[in-house]
Protein backbone atom coordinates (compact mmCIF):
# COMPACT_ATOMS: atom_id res chain seq x y z
CA UNK A 1 0.00 0.00 0.00
CA UNK A 2 1.52 3.35 -1.04
CA UNK A 3 2.38 5.92 1.61
CA UNK A 4 -0.11 8.79 1.91
CA UNK A 5 1.18 12.36 1.50
CA UNK A 6 2.52 13.85 4.71
CA UNK A 7 3.32 17.28 6.14
CA UNK A 8 6.68 18.97 6.58
CA UNK A 9 7.73 21.64 9.07
CA UNK A 10 10.96 23.02 10.49
CA UNK A 11 11.87 23.31 14.17
CA UNK A 12 14.24 26.19 14.85
CA UNK A 13 16.06 24.67 17.82
CA UNK A 14 17.67 27.18 20.20
CA UNK A 15 15.33 29.83 18.87
CA UNK A 16 16.31 33.23 17.55
CA UNK A 17 19.96 32.83 18.48
CA UNK A 18 23.35 32.20 16.83
CA UNK A 19 23.46 29.31 14.34
CA UNK A 20 26.60 27.38 13.31
CA UNK A 21 28.70 30.27 14.58
CA UNK A 22 31.88 28.17 14.93
CA UNK A 23 31.39 25.99 11.84
CA UNK A 24 32.16 26.37 8.15
CA UNK A 25 29.30 27.86 6.10
CA UNK A 26 28.00 29.63 9.21
CA UNK A 27 28.37 33.15 7.85
CA UNK A 28 29.34 36.21 9.89
CA UNK A 29 28.67 35.31 13.55
CA UNK A 30 28.61 38.98 14.58
CA UNK A 31 25.35 39.49 12.66
CA UNK A 32 23.35 36.67 14.25
CA UNK A 33 20.84 39.23 15.52
CA UNK A 34 19.73 40.16 12.00
CA UNK A 35 16.66 38.35 10.60
CA UNK A 36 18.29 37.52 7.24
CA UNK A 37 19.02 33.81 7.86
CA UNK A 38 15.50 33.18 9.11
CA UNK A 39 13.92 35.09 6.24
CA UNK A 40 15.97 33.02 3.80
CA UNK A 41 14.82 29.88 5.62
CA UNK A 42 11.15 30.87 5.32
CA UNK A 43 11.51 31.65 1.61
CA UNK A 44 13.19 28.33 0.93
CA UNK A 45 10.63 26.41 2.96
CA UNK A 46 7.73 28.02 1.13
CA UNK A 47 9.34 27.19 -2.21
CA UNK A 48 9.45 23.57 -1.00
CA UNK A 49 5.84 23.54 0.25
CA UNK A 50 6.47 23.22 4.00
CA UNK A 51 3.49 23.72 6.30
CA UNK A 52 5.21 25.78 8.97
CA UNK A 53 8.34 26.89 10.75
CA UNK A 54 8.24 26.67 14.56
CA UNK A 55 10.61 28.89 16.53
CA UNK A 56 11.64 27.64 19.97
CA UNK A 57 12.27 30.12 22.77
CA UNK A 58 13.38 30.55 26.35
CA UNK A 59 14.05 33.85 28.07
CA UNK A 60 16.84 33.38 30.58
CA UNK A 61 20.58 32.84 30.62
CA UNK A 62 20.67 29.34 32.18
CA UNK A 63 22.85 28.47 35.14
CA UNK A 64 21.89 24.86 35.88
CA UNK A 65 25.11 23.19 34.69
CA UNK A 66 27.86 23.59 37.32
CA UNK A 67 25.72 26.29 38.93
CA UNK A 68 27.02 28.79 36.38
CA UNK A 69 26.05 30.39 33.11
CA UNK A 70 29.61 30.04 31.75
CA UNK A 71 29.11 26.89 29.64
CA UNK A 72 25.93 28.29 28.08
CA UNK A 73 27.61 31.52 27.01
CA UNK A 74 30.80 29.72 25.95
CA UNK A 75 28.88 27.71 23.36
CA UNK A 76 25.90 30.05 22.74
CA UNK A 77 23.78 27.17 24.03
CA UNK A 78 20.27 28.46 24.85
CA UNK A 79 21.67 31.97 25.24
CA UNK A 80 21.78 34.58 23.86
CA UNK A 81 18.35 34.73 22.22
CA UNK A 82 16.09 37.41 20.84
CA UNK A 83 12.30 37.20 21.02
CA UNK A 84 11.12 35.05 18.06
CA UNK A 85 7.81 36.95 17.80
CA UNK A 86 9.88 39.78 16.31
CA UNK A 87 10.76 37.52 13.36
CA UNK A 88 7.17 36.87 12.32
CA UNK A 89 6.57 40.14 10.40
CA UNK A 90 9.94 39.86 8.63
CA UNK A 91 9.25 36.29 7.54
CA UNK A 92 5.67 37.11 6.60
CA UNK A 93 6.72 39.96 4.32
CA UNK A 94 8.99 37.58 2.41
CA UNK A 95 6.39 34.81 1.95
CA UNK A 96 2.69 34.31 1.15
CA UNK A 97 1.47 30.96 2.50
CA UNK A 98 3.82 29.26 4.96
CA UNK A 99 2.74 29.08 8.62
CA UNK A 100 4.80 30.96 11.21
CA UNK A 101 4.71 29.54 14.75
CA UNK A 102 6.23 31.43 17.66
CA UNK A 103 6.78 30.20 21.21
CA UNK A 104 5.11 32.11 24.06
CA UNK A 105 4.89 30.92 27.67
CA UNK A 106 1.72 30.73 29.73
CA UNK A 107 3.72 31.42 32.91
CA UNK A 108 5.38 34.52 31.49
CA UNK A 109 2.57 36.27 29.61
CA UNK A 110 -0.77 37.50 30.95
CA UNK A 111 -3.56 35.89 28.91
CA UNK A 112 -4.91 39.15 27.46
CA UNK A 113 -1.48 40.32 26.31
CA UNK A 114 -0.77 37.03 24.55
CA UNK A 115 -4.23 36.90 22.98
CA UNK A 116 -3.80 40.44 21.66
CA UNK A 117 -0.32 39.77 20.28
CA UNK A 118 -1.39 36.61 18.45
CA UNK A 119 -4.55 38.27 17.12
CA UNK A 120 -2.45 41.16 15.81
CA UNK A 121 0.06 38.83 14.15
CA UNK A 122 -2.73 36.80 12.57
CA UNK A 123 -4.23 39.96 11.10
CA UNK A 124 -1.00 41.33 9.65
CA UNK A 125 0.00 37.94 8.17
CA UNK A 126 -3.53 37.37 6.77
CA UNK A 127 -4.01 34.17 8.74
CA UNK A 128 -0.61 32.50 8.90
CA UNK A 129 0.48 32.42 12.54
CA UNK A 130 0.55 29.76 15.20
CA UNK A 131 1.27 29.70 18.91
CA UNK A 132 3.60 27.10 20.40
CA UNK A 133 2.04 26.71 23.85
CA UNK A 134 4.69 26.20 26.52
CA UNK A 135 4.31 26.34 30.28
CA UNK A 136 7.91 27.06 31.29
CA UNK A 137 10.27 24.56 32.88
CA UNK A 138 13.26 26.38 34.30
CA UNK A 139 13.66 28.07 37.70
CA UNK A 140 15.87 30.75 36.18
CA UNK A 141 13.14 31.74 33.76
CA UNK A 142 10.61 31.91 36.58
CA UNK A 143 12.94 34.10 38.64
CA UNK A 144 13.15 36.59 35.78
CA UNK A 145 9.40 37.08 36.21
CA UNK A 146 9.43 37.58 39.96
CA UNK A 147 8.85 34.01 41.14
CA UNK A 148 11.11 32.10 43.55
CA UNK A 149 11.04 28.96 41.44
CA UNK A 150 9.10 27.35 38.65
CA UNK A 151 5.53 26.25 39.40
CA UNK A 152 5.11 22.49 39.91
CA UNK A 153 4.86 20.51 36.69
CA UNK A 154 1.22 19.39 36.71
CA UNK A 155 -0.02 22.67 38.16
CA UNK A 156 1.60 24.51 35.25
CA UNK A 157 -0.72 22.61 32.94
CA UNK A 158 -3.73 23.28 35.17
CA UNK A 159 -2.94 26.98 34.83
CA UNK A 160 -2.36 26.58 31.11
CA UNK A 161 -5.81 25.03 30.63
CA UNK A 162 -7.40 28.16 32.11
CA UNK A 163 -5.05 30.32 30.05
CA UNK A 164 -5.97 28.60 26.78
CA UNK A 165 -9.67 28.90 27.59
CA UNK A 166 -9.33 32.64 28.19
CA UNK A 167 -7.37 33.39 25.03
CA UNK A 168 -9.72 31.28 22.94
CA UNK A 169 -12.75 33.13 24.29
CA UNK A 170 -11.02 36.46 23.73
CA UNK A 171 -10.29 35.58 20.10
CA UNK A 172 -14.00 34.80 19.69
CA UNK A 173 -15.30 37.79 21.69
CA UNK A 174 -16.09 39.71 18.51
CA UNK A 175 -18.75 37.97 16.44
CA UNK A 176 -17.84 37.27 12.82
CA UNK A 177 -19.94 40.17 11.50
CA UNK A 178 -19.32 42.63 14.34
CA UNK A 179 -17.27 44.96 12.11
CA UNK A 180 -19.93 46.69 9.99
CA UNK A 181 -17.97 49.52 8.31
CA UNK A 182 -21.09 51.50 7.38
CA UNK A 183 -19.85 55.01 6.58
CA UNK A 184 -23.31 56.47 6.12
CA UNK A 185 -24.82 55.36 9.43
CA UNK A 186 -22.04 55.82 10.72
CA UNK A 187 -21.32 52.43 12.31
CA UNK A 188 -17.84 50.98 12.40
CA UNK A 189 -18.64 48.05 14.72
CA UNK A 190 -21.88 46.80 16.25
CA UNK A 191 -21.52 46.91 20.04
CA UNK A 192 -24.22 44.25 20.44
CA UNK A 193 -21.89 41.80 18.72
CA UNK A 194 -18.82 42.42 20.89
CA UNK A 195 -18.90 40.60 24.23
CA UNK A 196 -16.95 40.70 27.49
CA UNK A 197 -15.91 37.22 28.58
CA UNK A 198 -15.98 37.92 32.37
CA UNK A 199 -13.76 34.95 33.13
CA UNK A 200 -13.03 34.09 36.77
CA UNK A 201 -10.85 31.05 37.31
CA UNK A 202 -8.63 29.64 39.99
CA UNK A 203 -5.48 31.13 38.47
CA UNK A 204 -6.59 33.79 36.00
CA UNK A 205 -9.33 36.33 35.47
CA UNK A 206 -10.15 38.53 32.50
CA UNK A 207 -13.00 40.86 31.64
CA UNK A 208 -12.53 41.15 27.87
CA UNK A 209 -13.53 41.62 25.12
CA UNK A 210 -10.41 41.63 22.98
CA UNK A 211 -9.60 45.11 21.69
CA UNK A 212 -9.65 44.08 18.01
CA UNK A 213 -11.94 42.05 15.74
CA UNK A 214 -11.61 38.39 14.88
CA UNK A 215 -8.51 37.61 12.88
CA UNK A 216 -8.53 35.58 9.64
CA UNK A 217 -8.08 32.25 11.46
CA UNK A 218 -10.01 33.41 14.56
CA UNK A 219 -7.90 30.99 16.59
CA UNK A 220 -4.27 30.84 15.45
CA UNK A 221 -2.95 27.32 14.94
CA UNK A 222 -2.08 25.86 18.34
CA UNK A 223 1.10 23.81 18.64
CA UNK A 224 2.31 21.82 21.66
CA UNK A 225 5.14 19.47 22.56
CA UNK A 226 4.40 18.15 26.04
CA UNK A 227 5.37 14.49 26.39
CA UNK A 228 4.38 13.83 30.02
CA UNK A 229 0.99 12.33 30.85
CA UNK A 230 -0.33 15.73 31.97
CA UNK A 231 1.24 17.46 28.97
CA UNK A 232 -0.39 14.97 26.61
CA UNK A 233 -3.83 15.66 28.09
CA UNK A 234 -3.30 19.37 27.60
CA UNK A 235 -2.15 18.81 24.02
CA UNK A 236 -5.06 16.51 23.24
CA UNK A 237 -7.49 19.18 24.41
CA UNK A 238 -6.05 22.20 22.62
CA UNK A 239 -3.49 21.37 19.93
CA UNK A 240 -3.88 21.46 16.18
CA UNK A 241 -0.38 20.08 15.72
CA UNK A 242 1.89 18.25 18.16
CA UNK A 243 5.65 17.98 17.81
CA UNK A 244 7.34 15.01 19.38
CA UNK A 245 10.83 13.55 19.65
CA UNK A 246 11.28 9.78 19.43
CA UNK A 247 14.31 7.55 18.80
CA UNK A 248 12.98 5.07 16.25
CA UNK A 249 10.15 4.27 13.88
CA UNK A 250 8.43 1.90 16.30
CA UNK A 251 8.15 4.71 18.82
CA UNK A 252 6.69 6.96 16.11
CA UNK A 253 3.79 4.59 15.60
CA UNK A 254 3.16 4.04 19.31
CA UNK A 255 3.31 7.77 20.06
CA UNK A 256 0.90 8.71 17.29
CA UNK A 257 -1.59 6.02 18.31
CA UNK A 258 -1.47 7.19 21.93
CA UNK A 259 -2.06 10.83 20.95
CA UNK A 260 -5.02 9.85 18.78
CA UNK A 261 -6.49 7.83 21.66
CA UNK A 262 -6.07 10.86 23.95
CA UNK A 263 -7.95 13.00 21.43
CA UNK A 264 -10.83 10.53 21.15
CA UNK A 265 -11.08 10.35 24.95
CA UNK A 266 -11.65 14.12 24.99
CA UNK A 267 -14.25 13.97 22.25
CA UNK A 268 -12.03 15.30 19.47
CA UNK A 269 -11.57 14.04 15.94
CA UNK A 270 -8.01 12.66 15.96
CA UNK A 271 -7.56 13.67 12.31
CA UNK A 272 -7.76 17.29 13.53
CA UNK A 273 -4.39 16.91 15.28
CA UNK A 274 -1.34 16.60 13.07
CA UNK A 275 1.50 14.77 14.84
CA UNK A 276 4.91 15.71 13.46
CA UNK A 277 8.08 13.85 14.40
CA UNK A 278 11.46 15.51 14.79
CA UNK A 279 13.93 14.23 12.23
CA UNK A 280 17.55 15.21 11.53
CA UNK A 281 18.32 14.34 7.89
CA UNK A 282 21.82 14.73 6.49
CA UNK A 283 22.16 14.41 2.71
CA UNK A 284 25.04 14.56 0.25
CA UNK A 285 25.96 13.36 -3.24
CA UNK A 286 26.81 9.88 -1.95
CA UNK A 287 26.17 7.75 1.12
CA UNK A 288 29.88 7.84 1.97
CA UNK A 289 29.98 11.65 1.84
CA UNK A 290 26.88 11.97 4.03
CA UNK A 291 28.21 9.45 6.54
CA UNK A 292 31.52 11.28 6.68
CA UNK A 293 29.72 14.53 7.54
CA UNK A 294 27.74 12.72 10.22
CA UNK A 295 30.97 11.36 11.74
CA UNK A 296 32.42 14.88 11.83
CA UNK A 297 29.36 16.13 13.74
CA UNK A 298 29.48 13.22 16.16
CA UNK A 299 33.20 13.77 16.79
CA UNK A 300 32.46 17.38 17.64
CA UNK A 301 29.80 16.28 20.14
CA UNK A 302 32.27 13.89 21.76
CA UNK A 303 34.88 16.64 21.99
CA UNK A 304 32.44 19.09 23.59
CA UNK A 305 30.32 16.83 25.79
CA UNK A 306 29.93 19.66 28.32
CA UNK A 307 28.00 21.69 25.74
CA UNK A 308 25.36 19.00 25.36
CA UNK A 309 25.22 18.09 29.04
CA UNK A 310 24.65 21.77 29.77
CA UNK A 311 21.69 21.70 27.37
CA UNK A 312 20.21 18.62 29.06
CA UNK A 313 20.76 20.26 32.45
CA UNK A 314 18.73 23.27 31.34
CA UNK A 315 15.88 21.17 30.02
CA UNK A 316 15.69 18.87 33.03
CA UNK A 317 16.75 21.13 35.89
CA UNK A 318 19.35 18.49 36.84
CA UNK A 319 23.05 19.42 37.00
CA UNK A 320 24.79 16.62 35.10
CA UNK A 321 28.19 17.91 36.18
CA UNK A 322 27.46 16.13 39.50
CA UNK A 323 27.67 12.67 37.92
CA UNK A 324 30.70 10.73 36.63
CA UNK A 325 30.74 10.77 32.84
CA UNK A 326 30.84 6.99 32.41
CA UNK A 327 28.68 5.68 35.26
CA UNK A 328 25.00 4.80 34.75
CA UNK A 329 22.60 7.36 36.15
CA UNK A 330 20.13 6.51 38.92
CA UNK A 331 16.43 7.21 38.52
CA UNK A 332 16.04 10.98 38.50
CA UNK A 333 13.09 13.26 39.14
CA UNK A 334 12.56 16.70 37.70
CA UNK A 335 10.24 19.68 37.71
CA UNK A 336 11.40 20.42 34.18
CA UNK A 337 10.74 18.39 31.04
CA UNK A 338 9.66 15.09 32.60
CA UNK A 339 9.42 13.22 29.32
CA UNK A 340 13.11 13.99 28.74
CA UNK A 341 14.20 12.79 32.20
CA UNK A 342 12.28 9.52 31.88
CA UNK A 343 14.87 8.31 29.35
CA UNK A 344 17.94 9.04 31.50
CA UNK A 345 17.85 6.11 33.95
CA UNK A 346 20.65 3.59 33.41
CA UNK A 347 22.46 5.64 30.80
CA UNK A 348 25.76 7.40 31.35
CA UNK A 349 26.10 11.18 30.97
CA UNK A 350 28.49 10.58 28.08
CA UNK A 351 25.87 8.47 26.28
CA UNK A 352 23.27 11.18 26.86
CA UNK A 353 25.60 13.84 25.50
CA UNK A 354 26.10 11.81 22.30
CA UNK A 355 22.32 11.66 21.81
CA UNK A 356 21.50 15.13 23.08
CA UNK A 357 20.57 16.45 19.66
CA UNK A 358 16.91 15.94 18.80
CA UNK A 359 15.38 13.86 16.06
CA UNK A 360 15.67 10.53 14.26
CA UNK A 361 18.82 10.61 12.16
CA UNK A 362 18.53 9.78 8.47
CA UNK A 363 21.78 9.87 6.47
CA UNK A 364 22.45 9.29 2.77
CA UNK A 365 21.70 10.66 -0.69
CA UNK A 366 18.48 12.59 -1.22
CA UNK A 367 16.83 9.52 -2.76
CA UNK A 368 18.00 7.26 0.06
CA UNK A 369 16.77 9.60 2.79
CA UNK A 370 13.49 10.19 0.96
CA UNK A 371 13.02 6.43 0.93
CA UNK A 372 13.79 6.19 4.66
CA UNK A 373 11.24 8.91 5.41
CA UNK A 374 8.64 7.21 3.24
CA UNK A 375 9.11 3.86 5.02
CA UNK A 376 9.02 5.50 8.46
CA UNK A 377 5.86 7.44 7.73
CA UNK A 378 4.16 4.40 6.25
CA UNK A 379 4.93 2.46 9.42
CA UNK A 380 3.79 5.28 11.72
CA UNK A 381 0.60 6.00 9.79
CA UNK A 382 1.16 9.80 9.48
CA UNK A 383 1.19 12.78 9.85
CA UNK A 384 4.56 14.30 9.02
CA UNK A 385 8.09 15.32 9.92
CA UNK A 386 9.64 18.35 11.56
CA UNK A 387 13.19 19.05 10.37
CA UNK A 388 15.59 19.84 13.22
CA UNK A 389 19.27 20.67 12.79
CA UNK A 390 20.32 23.04 15.54
CA UNK A 391 23.29 24.60 13.75
CA UNK A 392 21.72 24.93 10.33
CA UNK A 393 23.34 26.99 7.58
CA UNK A 394 22.13 28.27 4.22
CA UNK A 395 23.93 25.30 2.68
CA UNK A 396 21.94 22.89 4.85
CA UNK A 397 18.67 24.70 4.07
CA UNK A 398 19.34 24.36 0.33
CA UNK A 399 20.21 20.67 0.69
CA UNK A 400 16.85 20.03 2.35
CA UNK A 401 14.58 22.41 0.46
CA UNK A 402 16.14 22.07 -3.00
CA UNK A 403 17.48 18.53 -2.73
CA UNK A 404 15.59 16.30 -0.30
CA UNK A 405 12.12 17.81 -0.69
CA UNK A 406 12.05 17.54 -4.50
CA UNK A 407 12.90 13.84 -4.04
CA UNK A 408 9.91 13.54 -1.71
CA UNK A 409 7.71 15.41 -4.19
CA UNK A 410 8.71 13.09 -7.02
CA UNK A 411 7.41 10.24 -4.88
CA UNK A 412 4.13 12.08 -4.34
CA UNK A 413 4.79 12.37 -0.60
CA UNK A 414 4.70 16.13 0.01
CA UNK A 415 2.84 19.04 -1.51
CA UNK A 416 4.02 20.95 -4.56
CA UNK A 417 1.68 23.93 -4.05
CA UNK A 418 -0.56 25.43 -1.37
CA UNK A 419 -4.25 24.94 -2.02
CA UNK A 420 -5.55 27.32 0.62
CA UNK A 421 -5.02 30.81 1.97
CA UNK A 422 -4.61 30.27 5.72
CA UNK A 423 -2.18 28.19 7.73
CA UNK A 424 -4.95 26.18 9.39
CA UNK A 425 -6.61 25.30 6.08
CA UNK A 426 -3.35 24.04 4.59
CA UNK A 427 -2.44 22.08 7.73
CA UNK A 428 -5.80 20.31 7.80
CA UNK A 429 -6.07 19.83 4.03
CA UNK A 430 -4.93 16.18 4.36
Amino acid sequence: MPCAPFHLAWFVSRGYGPKAWRYDWGGDPSRWMMPDLFVDLARSMERAGFDYVMMEDSCNVPYTYQGSHDAYLKYAMAAPKLDPAVLVPYMAMATRRIGLVTTLSTTEYPPFLLARLMNSLDHVTEGRVGWNMVTGSNDGGAQNYGMDRQIEHDERYDRADEFAEIVTRLWESWEADAMVLDREAPLFADGAKVHPIDYQGRYHSCRGPLSAPRSPQVRPVLCQAGGSARGRRFAARWSDTIITAVRDVGAMKATRERIRQDAVALGRDPDGIKVLFLVDPLVDHSLAAAEDRRRILEADVALHADQHLASLSRLSGIDFARFPLDEPLPKLTSNGHQSVVDHFTGRTPRELAMRAELGIRFTGTVEQVAGMMEEAMQEAGGDGFLIVHADFTRRYVAEICDGLVPALQRRGLTRRAYEHRTFRENLLAY
